[in-house]
């Protein structure tokens, strides 16, 4: 699964975009200071989100939106199409 696969996946499993929840977790104060662990536990107890789902929001929490180019645009299974991922919802993805 893609990067932004799992991000989407999230948003269908709890009406959340990434950027909605990088909003919340400020409110919580979570940035890029903080360490996965009381993030996680956080998604998980309040969203129940898995491990993965929950550490590919604690990314975009901590770093934002780039990840690394090493899976773009290959024909593997975690492949996506560009290093930015989208954080305002799926529907409005201009990179589906």
């Amino acid at each position: 699964m893609s990067f932004q696969a799992y991000l989407d996946n999230i948003e269908t499993k709890t009406g959340l975009t990434p950027r909605q929840f990088i909003e919340l977790a400020h409110e919580r104060g979570f940035d890029e200071t903080t360490k996965s662990a009381p993030i996680v536990a956080w998604l998980k107890v309040d969203y129940g989100l898995g491990q993965g789902h929950a550490m590919a929001l604690v990314h975009v929490i901590t770093k934002g939106p780039q990840i690394s180019t090493k899976h773009v645009g290959t024909d593997g299974t975690h492949s996506d199409r560009t290093d930015t991922l989208w954080l305002d919802g799926k529907a409005t993805n201009p990179n589906p």
